[in-house]
């Protein structure tokens, strides 16, 4: 589904991604590890859009989007969440929800100004369908509550329901586990499992190595912007140089 051929970053004389390819096969879940400074945001950055590479390419099913805009990707049928909450907290949950499927509604000025049927009736089902992808994510109780009345661990889980309202076939997560305690991380663990048994493909930049080596296909392991190994959880985990990366050489 993905391919990253020989990408690279510069910003001035920072090398922040240095030559990196992979590719990612569809209905998997892909995890990129690394120490931090390693690369892992720039390089989710490069394929969700936000930067565009100084060199190499990136395919989506066989097209190079290297240059594309995050708008174009979502309407490719990608989504991301990011690692520090993007969650509009003048908003009701579930109008957060429904935010992730309005490149899917007809938003028309004229259909609006005239309330238009056809309009009343994918309002109402766009409220079903965030309705039930708040179910899917573990937060159907907070159906009817304001975003800032949703704890922390919710609100993460509530902004994967809002990634998937755009129906992605490819959806980036980025360290979602990050500042949760280990029942929300048990609970992140379970929905990503479910996003990936329902079709989506998965790429994963994470922290917590427990989650990562318990959920992954396949890792890619950078350090200072290169790649440095590849392979399932029972490979990488036992590869030298990782260990070297995150322990020490004497480790």
């Amino acid at each position: 589904m993905l391919v990253v051929n020989k990408v690279s970053k510069t910003f001035g004389g920072v090398k922040a991604v240095q030559g990196i390819s992979f590719s990612i096969k569809e209905r998997t879940i892909y995890s990129v590890i690394g120490p931090n400074g390693a690369g892992k945001t720039t390089l989710f950055n490069l394929i969700s859009g936000i930067c565009t590479p100084s060199e190499g390419e990136i395919l989506l099913d066989g097209e190079n989007i290297a240059n594309e805009s995050p708008d174009k990707l979502a309407r490719r049928g990608m989504s991301r969440t990011f690692q520090n909450l993007q969650v509009c907290m003048n908003m009701s949950a579930l109008e957060n929800v429904m935010i992730g499927a309005h490149l899917r509604l007809n938003s028309g000025l004229f259909a609006g100004m005239l309330r238009m049927p056809s309009l009343s009736r994918a309002e109402k089902k766009c409220h079903q369908e965030a309705s039930e992808l708040m179910e899917f994510a573990g937060v159907g109780s907070y159906i009817r509550a304001h975003a800032s009345q949703m704890p922390y661990g919710a609100l993460k889980r509530l902004e994967i329901a809002r990634a998937l309202a755009a129906k992605p076939k490819l959806l980036l997560l980025d360290e979602p586990a990050a500042g949760l305690n280990h029942t929300e991380t048990a609970e992140i663990d379970i929905l990503i499992q479910k996003v990936a048994a329902s079709g989506v493909t998965v790429v994963l930049v994470e922290h917590d190595m427990k989650l990562v080596m318990n959920l992954s296909d396949r890792i890619l392991v950078l350090d200072y912007g290169k790649k440095l190994a590849e392979g399932t959880a029972a490979e990488v985990r036992t590869n030298p140089e990782v260990i070297a990366a995150y322990l020490g050489a004497s480790a």
